[in-house]
């Protein structure tokens, strides 16, 4: 993964003589939300954590899943599973919808007290008969227990969805509370795979509160103008790496006996 890690960077940060030019993802604010210590480090001082291998066939899914209900957006359709689950909307048409669905664009919105740009890139937008919006995103998984949104390390999938409220509000679109994660959960009962997954649709609703979202972008700027580093967060993998490192290194080197053995 060397080839894509490089730090410290000296782009993509925060310049405390220019704050009111710095752009935040989605992605980011989540990353506060989880270690601040670990956000500032990425965010102010330009290293990042290292990064996991991508999830190609999760990307594949996802790719595939936009062409289909892309599908049915251009002819103004309820998809069958939208109908399955009741629910009265079609996939929402927009000039811009490409651009918010892309990465490093994505829907845009300048927070006003903190001067952020504030961006994030949803899978997709339904839009009710009324004309109001509902955020959608897209899941991948195989599992055979029953799906839900109850495990802890899906709490940062809610946020995901409320900070893409919260940006489709800011561009003046009325969005309802409710969203939906549309699950393609692959069918393991198969005898043999022959080429290829079958996958089974469904979708989990979820009403979103983006009220936290304001008060959290204030709490990042103090962050970021701060010279001091955030504490460790004991509850971060990454904290806990870095200073437990850092702690068999110093005994290393402070020992007396050349010959001892590495504690790694």
């Amino acid at each position: 993964m060397s080839q894509y890690y490089r730090v410290p960077r000296t782009k993509y940060k925060f310049n405390p003589k220019k704050p009111e030019s710095f752009e935040l993802s989605r992605s980011k604010i989540d990353l506060f939300v989880e270690c601040p210590r670990c956000f500032y480090v990425d965010m102010r001082l330009g290293v990042k954590r290292v990064p996991g291998y991508p999830f190609t066939l999760n990307n594949a899914v996802d790719e595939l899943m936009k062409r289909e209900f892309d599908a049915y957006r251009e002819k103004k359709e309820t998809h069958p599973v939208m109908e399955e689950y009741g629910i009265d909307a079609v996939p929402f048409q927009h000039k811009d919808l490409e651009d918010w669905r892309h990465p490093f664009t994505g829907i845009r919105y300048t927070h006003e007290e903190t001067g952020f740009t504030v961006y994030g890139a949803p899978d997709d937008i339904w839009e009710n008969p009324k004309g109001k919006l509902a955020v959608v995103d897209y899941k991948a998984t195989s599992k055979q227990e029953k799906l839900s949104l109850s495990a802890d390390w899906q709490d940062t999938w809610k946020r995901q969805m409320e900070v893409y409220q919260w940006l489709l509000r800011g561009q003046g679109f009325d969005v309802v509370d409710r969203g939906y994660f549309v699950y393609a959960n692959a069918d393991k009962s198969l005898a043999a795979l022959d080429g290829k997954l079958n996958f089974n649709l469904q979708i989990l609703p979820y009403d979103g509160d983006s009220s936290w979202i304001d008060e959290t972008l204030v709490d990042i700027k103090k962050c970021l103008e701060s010279d001091s580093v955030p504490k460790a967060d004991s509850e971060c993998d990454y904290c806990t790496y870095r200073e437990v490192t850092e702690e068999v290194i110093s005994e290393t080197k402070d020992a007396d006996s050349p010959d001892q053995e590495l504690p790694f």
